[in-house]
C-alpha cells in the first residue's frame, strides 16, 4: 500500500497493549494527513478521561474520545467510549450500544469491518495482543478490500536500525517488521 492512499489508522487492543499504543501514537508525526480511530477494551465504569489523557500525554496528535456523527480529522486520534461500539461511516463515525462482540464492547472487529468497507485500501489495522479473538476475523477484511494490517504486537517498539519509519514489533508468536512512511499534510 502506498503511504500516500492511508486515510485511516485503525488499531484495536486490551487494556495490556496500553504501553504498546503510546509508543505507536509517540512515533506518529504531528501532520500526519490521515485519521486515527483506536478500540480498546473498556468496561462501563472506565474513567471517562484517564485513557484519551493517557494517550494525549504521549503524541503530538489531537486525542479527543469519539462521538456520534463526529467526523473523521487527520492528525486526530478519535477513541472509543467506554461500552460503545465504534463504528466508521463513510466519513464519520458512529456510536452503538448493540450486544458486545466476543465479549467486548467496544469491539475491534466491529470497528475494523466498518473502517475496511469504508477506506478500502486507504485503511491501515493494527491489532495489539489481547485477551481473546477480537479484531483477528476483521483485520482480515481490510486485508481482503487492499488495506495493510499489522497482527498481534505486543510487549515491545523499538527502532530498527537506522529508520524512523521501521519500527519492529514483537508479539508472543511472532515478530513483524513493517515499513511506513506516513503521509504528511505538508508533504
Amino acid at each position: 500500500m502506498s503511504a500516500v492512499r492511508c486515510k485511516l489508522v485503525t488499531i484495536g487492543c486490551s487494556w495490556g497493549g496500553l504501553d504498546v499504543l503510546r509508543r505507536i501514537l509517540r512515533g506518529l508525526p504531528a501532520e500526519l494527513d490521515a485519521a486515527v480511530v483506536v478500540a480498546q477494551h473498556r468496561g462501563p465504569g472506565s474513567h471517562p478521561t484517564a485513557f484519551r489523557d493517557l494517550l494525549g500525554a504521549a503524541t503530538l496528535l489531537t486525542v479527543r474520545e469519539a462521538e456520534d456523527k463526529d467526523e473523521l480529522q487527520p492528525g486526530t486520534v478519535h477513541v472509543a467510549a467506554p461500552d460503545y461500539h465504534l463504528l466508521v461511516d463513510g466519513h464519520s463515525l458512529s456510536l452503538s450500544t448493540d450486544e458486545p462482540v466476543a465479549y467486548s464492547r467496544p469491539s475491534i472487529d466491529v470497528l475494523f469491518e466498518t473502517a475496511a468497507e469504508s477506506y478500502r485500501d486507504a485503511c491501515l489495522g493494527i491489532v495489539l495482543t489481547g485477551a481473546n479473538a477480537d479484531g483477528a476475523v476483521c483485520l482480515q477484511r481490510i486485508v481482503e478490500l487492499a488495506g495493510e494490517r499489522v497482527e498481534h504486537a505486543a510487549e515491545r517498539l523499538e527502532p530498527a536500525p537506522g529508520s524512523t519509519h521501521h519500527d519492529e514489533l514483537v508479539g508472543h508468536h511472532r515478530t513483524f517488521l513493517y515499513s511506513f512512511s506516513w503521509p504528511s499534510r505538508t508533504s
